[in-house]
């Protein structure tokens, strides 16, 4: 009879994390089916396009590596927009054919807008000044333009040369992303919920079409700095226009690869992600005209919180001394977590090795985004001395040495 009792005791123990587990499998399910049929687009379908570029304390080396990367492709120009403080990208500019314009305007949306005014051809690609193409990103990523209804089009993105653990980390993350939830997006009524800063194509039209809104971005109040990239998707999406993933477009940035900036970067990126889903949600509620964006959005927001109960059972487990649990569960988080990163293990089979620690970071990052949602209103930039203060964006102090 106690044998009996014991045994329907673990029972009533496991059964949550069992369904909290069954649910959060089949969310994934969800996502990964369609995009195992996603396909990129192929034609030869070609329009004229200018690369516009906001530089802020770049790293010399890298950014004229970028500079001879994007003049490799077939672009019409190559417009930075450099602050005005910035002398040394100014000099690294100038030893190449790229137009330079300088701003006196701090943060990186006004110069967003002022590239994108400057340039005259069709399509723009709003591009950071860390981020090295392929030789054929721009002969790819004209291709999905030849339906008239795209707006914008992402690019697939990694870690340019990843050193240690965090660097890792975040290709483990990229690969995720575009082999996933991008994937799954853009199969799933073409509307991606982000085009990464990174590199995003749009059309120059819409571009000028949403200035005002996009300057103008407030979140409770509070004048919206970061969040540009979520930001210029938005715009796009709400005015019916399609995003879509273009996967054979590669491009490379760089990642900081200290705790601190990269747990910084992280809690802006979240922040950011709430304020958009949030108002695309709940505010403007224009996402519900696309059902699959929303229910991803809506599955974000609910995992962050459901992701803490696996660590919370963990413990309890160590607690009772349950030692087979312990390792069931530790074996499981292995596991589960490696076939979903399958397509980055197919490219770096040592990565596997990496998934423990991974899965342990990833209980770190849902409690970012906890505090995120708690900081929500809190607008600065975290890895750059820039800041909404007063409603006004603000210098803070001397340039970080780390982190975009």
């Amino acid at each position: 009879m106690r044998s009996d009792v014991r045994f329907l005791s673990d029972w009533l123990y496991y059964l949550p994390i069992a369904t909290i587990g069954l649910v959060r499998w089949v969310g994934w399910l969800v996502r990964r089916v369609p995009a195992a049929f996603y396909r990129p687009v192929t034609n030869d379908h070609s329009e004229p396009l200018t690369v516009v570029v906001p530089v802020y304390q770049e790293d010399p080396r890298i950014l004229a590596y970028a500079i001879e990367s994007w003049l490799r492709n077939d672009v019409a120009e190559v417009i930075l927009v450099i602050d005005e403080s910035d002398h040394t990208c100014r000099e690294v500019a100038d030893r190449y054919p790229v137009r330079v314009v300088v701003t006196d305007v701090p943060g990186k949306r006004d110069a967003l807008r002022r590239g994108w005014e400057a340039a005259s051809t069709p399509l723009v690609a709003l591009v950071d000044s860390d981020t090295i193409w392929a030789d054929d990103v721009a002969a790819r990523v004209r291709m999905p333009f030849a339906d008239a209804g795209v707006g914008g089009v992402s690019t697939r993105q990694n870690v340019y040369n990843p050193v240690g653990f965090l660097q890792r980390v975040n290709d483990m993350y990229l690969d995720y992303r575009y082999f996933d939830e991008n994937a799954a997006q853009t199969v799933m009524g073409q509307a991606i919920s982000c085009l990464s800063g990174r590199t995003a194509v749009y059309r120059r039209d819409l571009l000028l079409e949403v200035s005002g809104d996009f300057m103008a971005e407030q979140f409770l109040g509070v004048p919206c700095m970061s969040g540009d990239d979520k930001c210029l998707t938005s715009q796009i999406l709400k005015r019916g226009h399609r995003t879509v993933l273009q996967r054979t477009a590669r491009v490379w940035s760089t990642f900081p690869g200290n705790p601190r900036t990269f747990f910084r970067q992280r809690l802006r990126w979240s922040r950011n992600t709430w304020r958009s889903d949030i108002r695309a949600l709940f505010i403007d509620r224009w996402a519900w005209r696309y059902p699959f964006l929303a229910y991803t959005m809506l599955d974000k927001a609910i995992g962050c919180f459901t992701l803490l109960a696996s660590p919370v059972f963990m413990a309890l487990a160590v607690i009772r001394h349950d030692w087979f649990f312990v390792g069931l569960l530790a074996g499981w988080w292995w596991f589960s977590r490696a076939v979903k990163m399958l397509p980055h293990l197919r490219r770096r089979p040592s990565s596997f090795f990496l998934i423990p620690p991974f899965v342990l970071l990833s209980f770190g990052m849902a409690v970012i985004r906890i505090i995120a949602l708690a900081t929500i209103r809190r607008q600065r930039w975290l890895t750059r001395q820039v800041a909404v203060v007063d409603g006004a964006v603000v210098r803070t102090g001397e340039p970080a040495l780390e982190g975009a």
